[in-house]
């Protein structure tokens, strides 16, 4: 079957793209998702977030390689497998990123990702509670909303903020990020507001949009150096799908570089190590794998305003019912909406950490339940210098990448680390918190010296979930795509999705992705 555009991967930019150039009727177009619809009452409700994110039926569940600077430990790195991909399962948190952060991209030689030239994509995407500015949206397809969680905890930590000598930021979106405040959220009429849902749904019945779930993408076909089209299984047959115009890779920071090494597309001794004839020697794919580290400082409380009272059956079933009566009550909020950026030392230039409160204990990514009441600040650097990879296991498509995040390599990346905990400690111990603050559990306030904070850190971390950087954007030789997000050296092929992110920005990374898709498909526009 021939298809003028084919897109692999139906997740946050999958969506956004076959929206967005199916927009022309004269364009056709097939999109390809390895797992399945997202239509279901776990992705819907928001507080379910971690259901979806422990279910093989909707998320790879990936591990990383025993990371080296953690212990050895390896660490989950969930992915969403299902249409609407990680936008159907992440925290619901909408951050852009910093100013500076798309300063930096244009400085790497990539002019037009320079901010000024990204922000009227940001504003493209959103429907933004509080209307349009300078700086946001109001007319685009996605519901973003500043949260109103009355949660008291949220509230205390927000005066904490406050107390701690830290700006109260009413849109961290706006013309500036640094300080604190409620999150911008995809949550909408006690919804998730998932890509889906507002991309794709409303125009999956366009005559010129072929949805293919269930359908993994094995290989791509080259003739030559032109990408001409994809074996894919379909109900266990493979069968062949052809591209006109282009191919656009769109599986995410994991899976695009591994479909590209599957396909010959990578460093030529990896390949040839694996069994895959080379059809480009492009260094670079998989490399430079990048992510948030987390590190969890934990505090007990002493009232009863946190999620451990929804982990017994009866409240737990009353506020279910609630959610799917009304689509109200503490199902319908994420809890994960009161944060803030703030400079970890006064040495810094801009806000270097990015905290997210969270009112109650995570242990192993919510699989056990907390025994207490207690709540716990996330602290992640924003740009960490430590580099990693993803790389094949073997040429059989089935066979899972070898992750390395390569976490802390860097002595700077643990510095930081180790000055979020003691900015996260001065906040946890002002007034506004004192009538619920319990002893501190993590990393425990005898934990004192770099040494036993770093022990803690290696101990302890956790990824924030936003891996990139694999197919990156650039000019230099270890660059997979150009500023126009072709893949060097092959023809009708591109990568749009987080992997091409160059330099991890300051957020989480749904909302730069929805902007690369909606930037990406205005390039294809206009070029083919």
């Amino acid at each position: 079957m021939k298809f003028d555009f084919i897109i692999i991967g139906a997740g946050s930019a999958g969506c956004i793209l076959a929206n967005r150039l199916t927009e022309n009727s004269k364009n056709n177009v097939a999109l390809f998702e390895a797992g399945e619809d997202s239509d279901i009452w776990k992705v819907k409700m928001p507080l379910a977030l971690l259901y979806t994110m422990h279910d093989p039926k909707y998320n790879w569940k990936y591990y990383s390689e025993p990371e080296p600077h953690l212990n050895n430990r390896k660490l989950f790195c969930p992915r969403g497998k299902m249409i609407g991909g990680c936008s159907a399962h992440n925290g619901m948190v909408f951050i852009r990123g910093n100013k500076n952060d798309y300063e930096r991209w244009e400085k790497l030689g990539l002019k037009s990702w320079s901010y000024n030239k990204v922000l009227p994509y940001f504003k493209k995407i959103e429907n933004w509670s509080e209307g349009e500015n300078q700086y946001r949206g109001s007319l685009g397809l996605l519901p973003v909303n500043q949260s109103k969680n009355d949660n008291h905890l949220l509230k205390a930590f927000l005066g904490a903020a406050s107390e701690s000598g830290y700006e109260i930021n009413q849109d961290m979106n706006g013309e500036r990020q640094e300080g604190f405040g409620m999150f911008d959220t995809t949550i909408h009429n006690g919804e998730r507001a998932s890509v889906s849902k507002y991309y794709l749904n409303p125009i999956k019945n366009r005559k010129n949009l072929n949805i293919y779930s269930n359908s993994f993408v094995e290989k791509i076909i080259f003739d030559g150096k032109k990408a001409i089209g994809i074996e894919v299984k379909i109900n266990n047959k493979i069968e062949k799908f052809f591209a006109e115009k282009e191919l656009i890779l769109s599986g995410g920071s994991i899976n695009s570089p591994q479909l590209l090494m599957l396909s010959g597309i990578g460093d030529a001794n990896h390949l040839k190590e694996k069994g895959i004839n080379v059809v480009n020697n492009l260094k670079g794919v998989g490399k430079n794998l990048q992510d948030h580290l987390e590190t969890y400082i934990q505090q007990e409380c002493k009232t009863p305003n946190t999620l451990y009272t929804y982990t017994k059956l009866i409240p737990k079933v009353l506020s279910g019912i609630q959610w799917f009566l009304s689509k109200s009550g503490p199902c319908s909020q994420s809890y994960l909406e009161a944060g803030g950026f703030a400079k970890s030392s006064p040495e810094q230039e801009m806000p270097n950490v990015q905290f997210h409160f969270f009112p109650s204990f995570v242990i192993d990514h919510g699989l056990v339940n907390p025994s207490s009441h207690g709540y716990q600040l996330h602290a992640s650097p924003n740009h960490p210098k430590s580099r990693g990879s993803v790389t094949l296991n073997s040429s059989n498509p089935y066979d899972y990448p070898k992750i390395l995040f390569n976490y802390l390599e860097h002595e700077d990346d643990l510095k930081q680390t180790r000055e979020c905990i003691h900015v996260a400690r001065k906040i946890l111990s002002q007034p506004s918190l004192a009538k619920h603050a319990g002893k501190e559990v993590g990393p425990g306030s005898d934990k004192q010296s770099d040494d036993q904070l770093n022990e803690y850190i290696r101990s302890n971390a956790e990824t924030a979930y936003h891996p990139c950087g694999t197919c990156k954007m650039g000019v230099d030789e270890m660059a997979v795509v150009d500023e126009n997000l072709k893949v060097k050296g092959i023809e009708n092929l591109r990568v749009v999705d987080a992997s091409v992110i160059p330099e991890i920005p300051s957020a989480n990374l749904n909302a730069p992705t929805l902007m690369i898709a909606e930037k990406g498909s205005d390039i294809i526009n206009s070029s083919v």
